[in-house]
């Protein structure tokens, strides 16, 4: 015999769901716009200037020598990225960059210390059914302080989400990705590859 918490539940929730489509799709969303990801990074800037550098060959090639084993599943064409100051104090850089999730792209920005460290991640949009935790501040703080010589990889340094590996590898992924565009390009003043 159903007990009358399970039979309201079964019978109210299809409802509920009816009027709230939305709550479906919990996971997936756009959190920050372009305009509004570098201060989610560097919320101590006052000033952002954004560069765009072009993602050529030449730079790929010396991004994989640096990544070693791992393989990002996305190439930007150019990355866009901002030089974070606070009252002419240069406090880094702020990259935005795609990795695959399970099955579509997760976009996310990185900011990154003059010394070549993490200072912060956040998630701009996520595009998956399922782990879409990876946006919690408490998960995304575990990259603060880390640099290239961290494999940022699940049970290694990075703790996993249970339903989430895909997603959790693939920021991994990413963050490696910027920090060595970061050591190439962005920490040498250069700007170009």
């Amino acid at each position: 015999m159903l007990s009358r918490r399970r039979f309201l539940t079964t019978l109210l929730t299809p409802a509920f769901l009816a009027l709230r489509p939305d709550l479906l799709n919990a996971q997936e969303g756009v959190f920050l716009s372009e305009e509004e990801a570098p201060k989610a990074v560097f919320p101590e800037a006052t000033h952002f200037e954004k560069k765009i550098i072009p993602s050529t060959e030449a730079l790929r090639e010396k991004m994989k020598a640096l990544l070693g084993r791992t393989r990002p599943s996305i190439w930007e064409d150019a990355y866009v990225t901002y030089l974070a100051r606070r009252n002419g104090e240069h406090l880094g850089f702020a990259v935005i960059t795609e990795e695959i999730g399970k099955h579509r792209p997760i976009t996310f920005i990185v900011g990154i210390k003059p010394d070549g460290k993490v200072k912060d991640v956040a998630m701009m949009a996520y595009r998956e059914a399922y782990g879409g935790e990876v946006r919690d501040r408490r998960f995304m703080r575990q990259y603060h302080e880390k640099d290239l010589t961290a494999p940022l990889l699940p049970y290694r340094d990075i703790v996993n989400i249970a339903g989430a590996t895909l997603s959790v590898q693939s920021i991994g992924r990413g963050v490696r990705k910027v920090l060595a565009l970061a050591q190439l390009v962005l920490l040498n003043g250069s700007h170009r590859p």
